[in-house]
């Protein structure tokens, strides 16, 4: 193998065009072997700088404030009696509720519950998001909702089930099952 003096005191071998020693090298990674010095420096000239980063960054809060949040946490159900508190709030308001039914060793309720709080903020002040964790509450109230599976999406409408998406595949199809859901009911 060819050596070149800045390479010989520390016994490295210069990589000839394609070759390492006696290997061939792949052509896809033949741009690994190639010596430095055939490679021409490349210049590119500074982005502009921005004159007021933080009148831009205000900008940008501003606007999402006016949109809305980016998620809103789905509100925690633990007991009979504030299932019916937020049944019988809803049905004041007019509101439609969707409950997801969950359990905290359910690996795919887990992975829905974020996207969940997502779609919430985006039908947030209209429908109201909770969730229901099914191994906090009595069995009485997982038998009231007819809860079999999990993750199980639920929507009420004036203290009454009108529709369920049982999510048991990907999240992104579950998601659209209950967006789907909502404005069947809207």
């Amino acid at each position: 193998m060819a050596t070149t003096p800045a390479h010989a005191a520390a016994g490295e071998a210069v990589m000839s065009y394609g070759r390492v020693g006696a290997r061939r090298i792949p052509p896809r990674l033949g741009f690994l072997s190639k010596p430095s010095s055939r490679w021409a420096a490349i210049s590119v000239a500074p982005a502009p700088r921005h004159a007021a980063p933080a009148a831009a960054a205000a900008k940008e809060r501003v606007a999402e404030e006016e949109e809305g949040p980016a998620w809103v946490e789905l509100e925690p159900i633990a007991s009979e009696q504030q299932l019916d508190r937020a049944l019988a709030v809803a049905q004041q308001l007019d509101l439609p509720i969707v409950l997801l039914w969950m359990a905290s060793w359910c690996r795919k309720c887990i992975y829905l519950k974020p996207k969940l709080e997502k779609l919430a903020a985006e039908y947030h002040p209209r429908i109201r998001f909770y969730c229901v964790d099914v191994n906090a509450v009595p069995q009485k109230l997982v038998n009231r909702a007819g809860v079999t599976k999990m993750p199980s999406i639920q929507l009420w409408i004036d203290s009454q089930k009108q529709d369920e998406v049982i999510g048991g595949h990907k999240s992104w199809l579950v998601i659209d099952d209950v967006r789907r859901m909502i404005e069947r009911e809207e």
